[in-house]
């Protein structure tokens, strides 16, 4: 079970440079262990249940909406300038940013989903200053994980997939690519169809769980799906396949990797690959769970974890 709500006790934005401004907050125990959770998407933004992960008394956690979306500016769902700067790049350099304004020298990466990739790109790049990861519903940055999401999984879904790929003009191979340049077109009867077919599509992928609150919101829709697009299509502006060669710089550094046993992009083979290639991690599969952090079995996982390192220095 999830610790009780919580608010921040400080937060703001940072100016990131590049003409963005990126939203932070932080709560719990100002004296606590840091703990950053690194939110998926790309683009749907850090929400107050993600606080909930942390016993307050032990953990000082940083929440942040990544470049382009949340109460970051300028936002995805508004203009298509939020794009620009919006690399995997930019948003470790927003993290270390963040991290050295608020004085933490190390701090637990939390994240799931593209979080997982991001925050084992931040803990490739930067391991000195990961003390721990706890990673959910986990993804890296092969282009093989970006194709099985975008079309093999087809075959499964093939109706909802029917309706996907007739949001494209016919003959067009490159679904992502397609999706991306309909969703920047500045008119609206074509920008906000192509982001209700895209998040129609990204409900299909998780049959069972609840359809996320930001799909209801058109202007979060459209933030969600360009940002997804901008990021799939660029191949997550990440090296195919650098997370597994690199990943024996995370020697040292714990890392509790939870993933649903019902979560289709197991597919792709990332979470066993993953767990071989990191050399401190416990790969937990958890039963009845999908690609999310909503059922109880996996809040036990993850809260077990974060409460394991609490006690670690």
């Amino acid at each position: 079970m999830r610790y009780p709500e919580i608010e921040p006790y400080d937060h703001g934005l940072l100016d990131a440079g590049d003409g963005h401004q990126v939203y932070w907050e932080v709560c719990g125990n100002p004296a606590g262990k840091p703990a950053v959770v690194v939110h998926g998407g790309p683009g749907t933004g850090c929400r107050a249940g993600m606080r909930r992960f942390f016993d307050p008394e032990h953990y000082r956690v940083v929440l942040f909406d990544q470049r382009g979306c949340g109460r970051s500016t300028p936002h995805a769902g508004d203009t298509a300038e939020a794009l620009t700067a919006n690399t995997a790049g930019h948003l470790m350099q927003d993290m270390e940013l963040l991290r050295t304004t608020l004085g933490v020298e190390k701090w637990l990466v939390f994240g799931g989903s593209w979080g997982s990739v991001l925050g084992l790109s931040y803990a490739v790049r930067h391991p000195d200053r990961v003390s721990e990861l706890v990673l959910a519903g986990l993804a890296t940055d092969r282009r093989v994980e970006i194709e099985l999401l975008t079309r093999d999984l087809g075959s499964m879904f093939p109706e909802a997939y029917a309706q996907f790929r007739a949001g494209v003009p016919e003959g067009e191979d490159d679904v992502v690519s397609a999706y991306y340049r309909l969703l920047l077109d500045p008119d609206p009867a074509v920008h906000e169809e192509a982001a209700r077919r895209w998040c129609a599509w990204e409900d299909a992928l998780v049959p069972g769980v609840p359809v996320p609150a930001l799909f209801d919101d058109p202007r979060a829709r459209l933030c969600f799906a360009r940002l997804v697009t901008h990021y799939f299509s660029h191949g997550c502006f990440l090296e195919d396949g650098a997370i597994l060669r690199d990943a024996a710089k995370l020697a040292g550094i714990p890392a509790v990797l939870a993933q649903g046993m019902l979560d289709l992009s197991s597919l792709s083979g990332t979470p066993w690959l993953l767990e071989r290639a990191l050399p401190d991690a416990e790969l937990v599969l958890v039963g009845g769970a999908g690609h999310t952090t909503s059922v109880p079995a996996m809040e036990d996982v993850l809260i077990g974890a974060t409460d394991r390192f609490a006690l670690r220095g």
